[in-house]
């Protein structure tokens, strides 16, 4: 039976080299509070949440996710995108170099779902940056 009242999208992860330089970034270029979630006791892993749905959901419904850095784990080179919501992602695009990345493709129209922006973070990892406007 198909449900289509939910996300199938629950959960992502970002892996990065340097916990404190991403998560400056991502709260700099979206304009958000991380919040830690490590088990304190296991030094092989750190983990800084995204703001969850419940706390965004009016603005983004869907899934929420976190920044992960794994002993063994490297950052970057992967071929997996997350696209993170805006209202007009020029906004969040124009924060980027200054907080440390790169714009790897301007805004532009995907036609009637809306416009992207694909961006390099401090890790080398690739995000997309979506609105409507």
């Amino acid at each position: 039976m198909e449900n289509t009242h939910f996300n199938v999208s629950m959960w992502f992860e970002i892996y990065v080299q340097d916990m404190d330089r991403a998560q400056r970034f991502y709260e700099e270029v979206l304009q958000i509070k991380m919040t830690p979630m490590s088990d304190p006791t296991d030094e092989s892993m750190k983990m800084v949440g995204f703001p969850s749905p419940n706390s965004m959901e009016k603005m983004f419904p869907g899934s929420s996710g976190s920044l992960v850095q794994m002993h063994g784990v490297p950052s970057g080179g992967n071929s997996t995108i997350v696209y993170f919501g805006c209202e007009d992602c020029s906004v969040e695009e124009a924060r980027v170099e200054n907080a440390g990345g790169k714009i790897f493709k301007p805004k532009m129209s995907i036609g009637e779902y809306g416009f992207m922006s694909l961006v390099t973070d401090t890790e080398g990892n690739m995000i997309g940056l979506h609105s409507m406007k």
